[in-house]
């Protein structure tokens, strides 16, 4: 018999729908029902593609011992945490408050006004690896509830006093200059703390960090080699690791070794965005062929296998198949053999380092053991034949694995995640000359402004038909930026038009006057805690997206307001930026926008005339991170950017003005000119 999850459209809920647990979804009825049972509740926070998420249902919420002592004795709430982040970061803080340490799935036990007391991580059924078992925990839980709750809500009150503290933090006055220097000795950290032998940063479990080698990229542009290398290297390790799928293109979650082979093997849309459209900047500096192909296979994948039929990109895919994390990623020489003839089975052992003893538990993750270049030039190869033969390979080996069982998809639509996918392919359309990239991009926006955006109200989360959830600052600022990026590439104002309707209600919805902005909007319902992320996770924080939208968003509408409320937010992390550049890395690259210098271009074209397309060419075949530009056939729309605004055409010609600090040059006619400008 199914429990109260059985009406949510979440995934990970109805995941949960048949247990015998008594799972309620986070809201008023459960919340209600504790208080007036005078219950404890138990919270358990996860997400439809987390391993040990699994684990713990199947060792725990699927008992009916575990079942029947919970429902006797707590109210047990599960969440989303990809649905409610703002849920997830409230009581994350606290778990980590406790235990110096957090992680899904996430367990905490509240009081049934909601303020945490106790709370870990994963616990298995009978105490291991250290931890005390499940039934041993809510057994001691219950019993300091029902004897000493004088403890009880001592505890719960000195840390809902400490979360407070933490997660609303005020916007000081500046200590010193936000400044080049302060971009140049955050690069420095990034530089001396980056992992020489096998690339990244960190031991183990090795994230990717595409924000920290997005901000490393912005700093090439400025003329440092030094961070152009690390980040390039970066890259590298990562697309020649086991986190990288061959066969299908995109990266898993993370490595759980310092040597990127063995990964975790879910694989998220905001991961493949981002590092999508890392590879993307890396290769309009480098021209490395490599760095586009990565680029190319990731969006791709996400073409494939994430998005919906209405143009969504959904959410992840499961670590697990058939029961084990890996399995269908996962190969063994013999298998190799059969899929493929020998002359392309002999390539792949060679650069693939393929032995009957496998490198992951007796079988094969794929992981590049030579450089393809170096390989080449030993053995006197052509490059591009080798590629093409490797591609090929590729695509045999992916039709293949298409016969095994795959992981389950998570095809709830995000709108965070699907912007930072929106920028991505937005990008990548116009610097790789893709016009099915543009056409997923458009498809995509167009999807997110109606079916999340009912009745003037942007929604956070979407799924089979149903839009739910008020959207967080998160949303506001990556849509604003996605359509920013979009408007850049096709050029169509509705895009742009929205952006600054929705900038306006960002301010309006989420500003704290004491600075920044909060993550939940003035008409959510109000948790024990209004929080104010500062820290990127493996997304940027919303603060941080919202700094990003502003500054890009006053270049183009010359609103000096919305400049200097982003001004004001870098403040209270401007002491954390050089620290810890790799869980500020966001913020780094909108203090690198805002430093400048920021050239805004304005260009205009007489209609029907298409001169201006070479002009446009021009500019997005090559890295531009400090330039925002508006694009119009003469005259431009009225609710167009200011920035088109006021401008003649000369000699009827398509035309251009960069801007850069309140001064305009003179305009120009040709590619030439323009090119000399902005050099």
């Amino acid at each position: 018999m199914p429990n109260h999850l059985a009406n949510e459209t979440s995934p990970y809920l109805l995941q949960h729908a048949h247990n015998p647990v008594d799972w309620y979804a986070w809201g008023e009825e459960a919340l209600a029902r504790a208080k007036s049972a005078n219950k404890p509740i138990f919270l358990s926070i996860g997400y439809a593609a987390c391993h040990w998420c699994h684990v713990m249902a199947h060792e725990s919420f699927e008992n009916a011992d575990v079942a029947a002592f919970l429902n006797q004795n707590f109210i047990s709430i599960k969440v989303d945490r990809e649905e409610r982040p703002d849920i997830d970061s409230i009581y994350m803080s606290a778990v980590v408050a406790m235990t110096g340490q957090g992680g899904w799935p996430l367990s905490v036990f509240l009081t049934p006004d909601g303020k945490p007391f106790y709370g870990g991580t994963y616990f298995p059924r009978t105490g291991r690896y250290g931890l005390p078992g499940f039934m041993e925990l809510l057994a001691g839980i219950l019993d300091t509830w029902t004897n000493r709750r004088d403890e009880i809500d001592k505890a719960a009150a000195s840390l809902t006093g400490a979360m407070h503290q933490e997660l609303t933090w005020q916007a000081n006055a500046p200590s010193g200059d936000l400044s080049v220097e302060a971009l140049q000795m955050a690069t420095q950290k990034l530089i001396d703390s980056f992992d020489r032998e096998f690339g990244g940063w960190g031991s183990a479990p090795k994230f990717p960090q595409p924000m920290a080698v997005e901000f490393l990229l912005r700093q090439a542009v400025r003329g440092d080699q030094a961070a152009l290398a690390t980040a390039t290297a970066a890259l590298k390790a990562m697309n020649q690791g086991g986190i990288y799928d061959v066969a299908g293109g995109g990266f898993h979650r993370y490595s759980t070794d310092r040597a990127w082979l063995v990964p975790h093997f879910e694989k998220m849309l905001y991961d493949n965005a981002q590092l999508a459209l890392a590879y993307l900047h890396a290769y309009l500096i480098t021209h490395d062929p490599e760095l586009r192909r990565t680029c190319e296979e990731t969006l791709d994948f996400i073409l494939r296998e994430l998005t919906g039929p209405d143009g969504g990109f959904y959410s992840s895919l499961d670590a697990d198949s058939e029961g084990e994390e890996g399995k269908f990623y996962l190969w063994d020489k013999k298998e190799l053999r059969q899929v493929l003839p020998l002359e392309d089975f002999l390539l792949v052992e060679q650069i693939y380092g393929i032995t009957s003893q496998g490198n992951f538990q007796g079988k094969i993750i794929l992981k590049q053991d030579k450089d393809l270049d170096n390989f080449c030039k030993e053995l006197g190869l052509d490059f591009d034949a080798v590629q093409a033969q490797l591609t090929s390979i590729h695509h045999r080996l992916l039709e293949a694995r298409g016969l095994r069982q795959r992981p389950t998809t998570d095809d709830k639509v995000l709108l965070s995640w699907n912007c930072l996918a929106l920028q991505a392919f937005s990008e990548a359309a116009r610097s790789l000359d893709r016009p099915d990239y543009r056409a997923a991009a458009q498809l995509n926006a167009a999807f997110l402004t109606t079916a999340l955006l009912p009745d003037g109200k942007l929604l956070h989360s979407w799924r089979a038909g149903q839009a739910r959830q008020p959207a967080f600052l998160e949303d506001y600022a990556a849509l604003i930026l996605g359509l920013v990026s979009l408007y850049q590439t096709d050029q169509d104002n509705r895009w742009f038009s929205l952006a600054e309707t929705l900038t306006n209600q960002m301010v309006e919805k989420f500003k704290d006057e004491a600075g920044g902005f909060f993550n939940t909007s003035l008409d959510q319902a109000a948790l024990i805690v209004r929080p104010k992320d500062l820290q990127d996770n493996a997304i940027p924080s919303g603060n941080a997206l919202a700094c990003m939208a502003l500054l890009q968003m006053s270049a183009l509408t010359g609103v000096g307001d919305w400049f200097d409320l982003a001004l004001r937010s870098f403040t209270a992390v401007q002491a954390n930026l050089i620290k810890y550049p790799t869980a500020f890395a966001y913020w780094l690259q909108a203090l690198d926008f805002s430093t400048g210098p920021t050239r805004q271009i304005a260009l205009l074209w007489p209609a029907g005339d298409q001169t201006h397309q070479d002009f446009l060419l021009f500019l997005w075949k090559q890295y531009l991170p400090g330039v925002v530009l508006a694009a119009s056939a003469y005259p431009p729309l009225e609710k167009s950017p200011e920035l088109l605004h006021d401008r003649p055409l000369t000699g009827n010609k398509t035309t251009v003005f960069v801007c850069q600090g309140f001064v305009c040059k003179l305009p120009v006619t040709s590619v030439a000119d323009l090119a000399e400008q902005l050099s």
